[in-house]
């Protein structure tokens, strides 16, 4: 009995000691790292706050402290159990809670952080009745503690969140995603941008011909014409692809003002008077300035397209992937440098409001890019008949009764 006296009578006088190590040890805990720091029981030892590296006292001053909420308990695959701190502000919503179910279902729920948790998840979790946590809930919620939400993930879901915090991108789908729908029309309409965006600074636009059209200009790099007369040219190296007025560096602009090449000479096969209509040409062999994702992000955000929605370089880097699926795109690496250029430029002639205003009148998308390859053998029902061994004049399948021509010709 009376050693069992010292005993409480060592651990009163202790006390006061405890709660002054207590608050020592969370400042410096506060002091070396974020809250998502993990500290073991080493490093707890390392920070040189309790006496002669005390086991039992630090015992002591965790327990107190994850008492009163500061420190949470965690473990850790590389060094066991381990702790990280709380903030004040947070631990007093912790001890302000009526019970311990209540508190349970809010350290879930903060645990979840900003991706949400399900309510079914914390009544399988927590194994209590379900009025008992719909009091809990209700009562956090009053508190304003924590707040429903929506997932795109789980939309029939009844989702719980910290009120502090902003649900994450992976919980709202980020800015594809408008009230938990996928925003389609704005997706379009961001690639579209973009296409073009990749277009006017990877090609040079060549003007229509016929006569009394404007001389196109083309790049630097080519060939460079000794005179009027001239039938043959010199070719510009790589190295001597420069602007005077950037500096050396070669630009969409200022690669466009240079000498016309032979083709456009009176007479030459590619002059104004043979030449076709109007189209986007490649930048020649060398030009390694074509737009990164972050430039692309940078035109995006400077322009104010996107009104109150910020994409990041990465939410770039998705719709220009996109491009690139669809063969629209194509990466250029140079050096460290990765940019993007339009693909079958040769082929990418120049828009036609026209059409498009037809196209979009009569309720069809604006294609993007080149038309696909094609031609007339694969485009007739010919090209791609399943019974096109079995057709001939006479037999069961034949040009005078073929279904796929009338289909093909409009007349079914």
């Amino acid at each position: 009995m009376a050693s069992l006296a010292s005993s409480r009578a060592g651990t009163g006088e202790d006390t006061p000691k405890v709660e002054i190590l207590k608050d020592a040890l969370y400042e410096e805990m506060t002091q070396h790292g974020s809250s998502e720091r993990l500290y073991s029981q080493n490093d707890l030892i390392s920070l040189n706050i309790i006496p002669k590296n005390d086991l039992g006292l630090l015992l002591k001053v965790v327990q107190g402290l994850c008492d009163d909420r500061l420190l949470v308990a965690a473990t850790d695959n590389r060094t066991g159990i381990s702790w990280r701190y709380r903030s004040r502000d947070e631990a007093k919503k912790y001890t302000s809670l009526p019970n311990n179910e209540t508190a349970m279902v809010y350290e879930l729920i903060d645990e979840a952080g900003a991706d949400g948790i399900w309510s079914r998840t914390l009544k399988g979790r927590l194994k209590i009745h379900e009025s008992v946590l719909k009091t809990c809930i209700k009562h956090l919620e009053t508190k304003g503690y924590i707040t429903d939400m929506k997932s795109v993930e789980h939309p029939n879901k009844k989702m719980y969140i910290k009120a502090n915090l902003r649900p994450s991108d992976r919980a709202t789908g980020g800015p594809w995603y408008t009230d938990s729908n996928l925003d389609e029309a704005f997706i379009v309409g961001l690639e579209k941008i973009i296409f073009n965006f990749i277009r006017m600074k990877s090609t040079h636009f060549r003007g229509g011909g016929g006569e009394g059209s404007t001389a196109t200009k083309t790049p630097k790099k080519g060939v460079v014409v000794a005179g009027q007369g001239a039938a043959r040219g010199r070719k510009r190296a790589a190295t001597e692809m420069s602007s005077e007025e950037d500096g050396g560096r070669a630009t969409p602009a200022a690669a466009a003002a240079s000498h016309p090449p032979p083709a456009q000479q009176a007479g030459g096969p590619g002059s104004s008077r043979s030449r076709a209509g109007p189209a986007y040409l490649p930048f020649p062999a060398g030009y390694n300035y074509y737009p990164t994702a972050y430039e692309i992000a940078e035109f995006i955000h400077k322009s104010g397209i996107t009104n109150n929605t910020t994409l990041s370089e990465d939410d770039v880097q998705q719709l220009v992937d996109i491009l690139c699926y669809d063969g629209l795109v194509e990466p250029v690496v140079v050096g460290r440098r990765k940019g993007y250029r339009t693909t079958r430029i040769s082929k990418q002639e120049a828009e036609d409001p026209a059409r498009n205003k037809e196209l979009e009148e009569s309720g069809q998308e604006v294609p993007l890019g080149p038309p696909p390859v094609s031609n007339g053998f694969v485009e007739a029902p010919c090209g791609r008949c399943p019974v096109f061994e079995l057709c001939e004049e006479g037999g069961p399948v034949n040009p005078s009764n073929c279904v796929y021509f009338q289909r093909w010709l409009g007349l079914d």
